[in-house]
This record gives structure tokens, C-alpha cells and sequence, in this order.
């Protein structure tokens, strides 16, 4: 199915490809510059220290409905108090190894992990992605993120602890969330978006924090774009509305953002301890660093994003 008439009009409208040259791969976060980083700086002023992870175990938020492969992390130790030497007075050693999703837990989206009609941002065809990875578009094109973080609290400013349906966030809702953050967003922040849903994964209900699930709709893609963001994460497991029940296109917010407006996406952060310091104290922007875990070539990558204000 491709996408309607009016999806595709936004798609053109957002496009970001040769903003930054035919060889960007980098998406907006091109727009994180000199001067983002410093408001971020400036940002981090009382010292406070929030991560934004999920833990990453065994009660992770994949389940059987999850996509192939995309399960939730499993540790094995690999030697247990060990000496290397043989030698029982020697320094004794632990050793242990991990098999996950790369999208499992907390992530980023790679620009190299959606796209249609044959390509990628920037123009690149999608058969730069092969058995072997994402050539072009791959996570480790990133490089370092940090910025200033804003948290844009949509629950609270909807006047609710969190959504009971599929609701499509959109650019009137992040304007009511940065009223109530009393925050101008500028070009290069990153902007978090609470929906209140991670509670369900709080209660160990993965089922019920995947679905119905809120997210940001295509009503708010034109928003990002004029707001010149470069990244936006949310704490669902799908970051846009889910189910679709309307029969149309599935992802459709992937879809352009990935490749049409070219901006990385964020899933499944733990937004809600940021989010009552914030109301307690009003600060709703703070220092953000969330560098990927480059790993070469893939479509996605977990971070451990660190919030200071």
C-alpha cells in the first residue's frame, strides 16, 4: 500500500534531502551545532542526574508479537571468578556476554531502517541495505549526540496520567506540552515526548504497553520540521499510534521521517522520573547526551541517554 495523496504532500513539504549535501548521512542531527550544545551546557544548572534507560534485561518490553529476531536482552556469563593463570592466588575474573535486538530496549532508529519506493534519505536505494548491514545509513553515521533535551509532557498537558487508546499526537499537542514547559524549542534540540505509557511496562505488562499505544501522528511531522528539531524520542514501543484501524499505511511517520525528513527517532525512553522532577521544580530543558552505540552497519542501536538539569 503507498502512501495517500496527503501523506505524500507532507512528505515533500518536510524533505530534508540536500540540505546538507548529496553525501549526508546524517540527517538532522546536522542541525546539533555549536550553538545547541551550549544551550545544552547552559541547560545543566542545577546539577540533577536522570537516565533515561530502561533496564536491559530478560523483562524487556519484546514479546512473541515482536518482530522476528527482536528479543528482549539475554545475559550469559561466560567465566565466573576465573584465573586466567590457573593459579588460585592470582586476580580472579568475571566475564559475560549479551544476545538482544539492537531495537530492543532503549534505541535509536538508524535513517538506514525505513524507507519506500525503492530509497532511503537523501536518496540513497534501499539495496544499500543488505545481509551485511545498512552501507550508507547505518547508526555508526551518527557520531557523538549531545544537545539541549526538552521534555514535552503531552500526558500532563492533555490533563492525563496516560492515554487508554491510540491517540496521534499532533503539532497543537506538542505546542500545549512546550506552554506548559515554558520552553521555546529551538533548531537542534532533541524532544522528549511523554505519553504516560511506560507505567504499563512499570506494571510488567508488556502486552499492554505495546498496544493500544499513543504516538506521534502525522499530524505532527509538518511541526517537527518547522521546529528544526534533531531528534525525537518518545517512551512507546512504537513511537507513532498503534494499531492502525483505519487500513491505511502502517508506519507512515517512519516512513517520512526516516526518509523524507531525515530525523532520528527515539523509542521506548524512560521519560516519567524527568517528568515529576520537572513538575516539581519547572525546569522542563536540561543537557541531553545520547550517543548510540555505533555499532557498524546497523539499523538500530541501544543508548543509555543521560538527562542533566
Amino acid at each position: 500500500m503507498a502512501l495517500s495523496p496527503e501523506l505524500q504532500a507532507i512528505a515533500r513539504k518536510v524533505s530534508n534531502w540536500g540540505r546538507w549535501g548529496p553525501d549526508d548521512r546524517r540527517g538532522t542531527f546536522n542541525l546539533i551545532d555549536t550553538a545547541a550544545v551550549l544551550r545544552g551546557l547552559a541547560a545543566a544548572r542545577q546539577g540533577k542526574v536522570f537516565s533515561l534507560a530502561i533496564p536491559f534485561d530478560e523483562h524487556g518490553p519484546q514479546t512473541d508479537r515482536s518482530s522476528p529476531g527482536r528479543i528482549n536482552p539475554q545475559r550469559t556469563m561466560l567465566s565466573v571468578n576465573l584465573s586466567y593463570t590457573g593459579d588460585p592466588g592470582d586476580s580472579a575474573f568475571s566475564d559475560d556476554a549479551v544476545s538482544m535486538g539492537l531495537q530492543a530496549a532503549t534505541q535509536w532508529d538508524a535513517l538506514g531502517h525505513c524507507g519506500y519506493d525503492g530509497l532511503l534519505y537523501n536518496g540513497v536505494p534501499m539495496s544499500s541495505t543488505d545481509d551485511d548491514g545498512a552501507h550508507e545509513l547505518g547508526i555508526d553515521r551518527y557520531g557523538p549526540v549531545a544537545t539541549r533535551g526538552v521534555l514535552l509532557d503531552v500526558a500532563r498537558a492533555l490533563g492525563v496520567d496516560r492515554f487508554d487508546d491510540n491517540h496521534a499526537i499532533t503539532g497543537a499537542d506538542l505546542d500545549a506540552a512546550a506552554t506548559l514547559a515554558r520552553v521555546e524549542v529551538a533548531s537542534g534540540d532533541v524532544i522528549c515526548v511523554r505519553t504516560g505509557q511506560m507505567a504499563y511496562l512499570g506494571a510488567e505488562d508488556p502486552y499492554r504497553f505495546a498496544d493500544p499505544s499513543p504516538g506521534i501522528g502525522p499530524g505532527a511531522i509538518e511541526w517537527l520540521r518547522d521546529h528544526d528539531v534533531a531528534g525525537c524520542a518518545t517512551d512507546c514501543l512504537t513511537f507513532e499510534p498503534w494499531p492502525k484501524d483505519d487500513g491505511s499505511y502502517a508506519f507512515p511517520v517512519h516512513a517520512i521521517n526516516l526518509r523524507d525528513l531525515g530525523m532520528p527517532q527515539g523509542q521506548i525512553w524512560a521519560l516519567d522520573e524527568l517528568a515529576a522532577d520537572s513538575q516539581r521544580d519547572g525546569q522542563y530543558d536540561f543537557l541531553l547526551v545520547a550517543t548510540p552505540i555505533p555499532f557498524t552497519r546497523a539499523v538500530g542501536a541501544p543508548v543509555a541517554p543521560t538527562a542533566i538539569k
